[in-house]
């Protein structure tokens, strides 16, 4: 088969190689399609994996070629979407139900073989059969969908609750779609690229603002605070926003990884007790019995027509590009979302 292997730090390689084997428990995927997430750019151009070589790509969907003799409940033939999580099973995070906590957990497309590839080789309890109604294009992006949900239903808030987004890339962007299907209120949403915004509006944001020309603390002396923050961005300036502009009693969710210190004045850092806010963080997306309901209720929203990614997808490209759609994601400017490799 054909795949894209990283062999170093800044280099990627199409290969021939060998159809992975499976075992009893496994099946093989046929990859239809293969999104590029934020977090492989630095597994490529930092050579952030767990060895070389390596096959990147854990957002996927495709259709089952092959079938261990042990699995139940699928068949050949079946389109699925695959969480790329492979807990243990066997820590105490795994038997209390918390598989996103796993501490031996392997991961598809980081520390085992991942999807830009023809075939994937992967447990069955990992696939998820899709609806005839969703296509296998969009089924590629259930994955990014599922962090938003899970994300969201880290704190318990009201519907039609007063809830601010900060940064709007493609996490943030499912974060307001996935807000809007959940029934919350009036969403805003803050960044600094007008493009952006405007997708966000087109996504269901009911109020943009663009926080390189509007000044935030000036806006906020005159409108109300919020409800719920989601941090989406993981950038040290909007984790500080997230207190600052909570309301009372209100929910905090950091969801953006970040790579840099973040530094709260005191003033700011007393907001929390002063309005006694709820702050949690979100990782990954994945509850039991897994992978969880944030991956049935992604396949449901998007087969539903409550949520529609399409809109999102900006690039396909095939495995001959190479690294071209990494590329474009790591242009800041290329207005790319979405990127992906039709495959199968």
């Amino acid at each position: 088969m054909k795949a894209l292997v990283i062999t170093a730090k800044n280099k990627m390689e199409l290969q021939d190689i060998s159809i992975p084997a499976i075992d009893n428990e496994q099946v093989l995927i046929h990859v239809a399609y293969a999104g590029i997430c934020g977090s492989d750019l630095p597994r490529y151009y930092e050579g952030k994996v767990h060895h070389f070589p390596q096959i990147p790509g854990h957002e996927f969907s495709g259709t089952i070629e092959k079938i261990g003799s042990d699995v139940k409940g699928l068949n050949i033939g079946d389109k699925v979407s695959v969480a790329p999580l492979i807990p243990c099973g066997k820590c105490n995070e795994c038997k209390a139900g918390f598989p996103s906590m796993c501490t031996n957990y392997t991961f598809i497309g980081s520390s085992v073989p991942g999807a830009l590839a023809e075939y994937v080789a992967v447990p069955a309890q990992n696939c998820l059969v899709l609806p005839d109604n969703l296509s296998l294009e969009e089924a590629a992006t259930v994955e990014p969908l599922t962090v938003a949900i899970h994300g969201i239903e880290r704190v318990n808030i009201r519907a039609g609750a007063n809830v601010l987004v900060l940064g709007v890339g493609s996490v943030g962007l499912l974060t307001v779609m996935a807000l809007k299907a959940r029934g919350a209120g009036k969403i805003t949403v803050v960044d600094i690229k007008d493009s952006s915004l405007k997708v966000a509006q087109e996504c269901g944001a009911d109020v943009v603002i663009n926080s390189a020309k509007v000044d935030l603390n000036e806006y906020f002396k005159t409108h109300s605070l919020f409800d719920a923050v989601f941090e989406t961005a993981g950038n040290p300036i909007t984790q500080v926003q997230a207190i600052k502009y909570a309301g009372k009693h209100a929910k905090v969710v950091f969801i953006g990884k970040t790579t840099r210190p973040t530094t709260f004045q005191y003033q700011e850092f007393e907001q929390i007790l002063r309005k006694e806010l709820e702050i949690t963080g979100s990782w990954l997306s994945f509850s039991a019995p897994f992978p969880g309901y944030e991956w049935h209720a992604a396949i449901d929203y998007l087969s539903s027509g409550r949520i529609n990614t399409q809109r999102l997808i900006t690039g396909i490209y095939k495995l001959e590009d190479k690294d071209k759609p990494f590329a474009v994601l790591n242009d800041k400017n290329s207005g790319a979302i979405k990127v992906m490799y039709k495959i199968g």
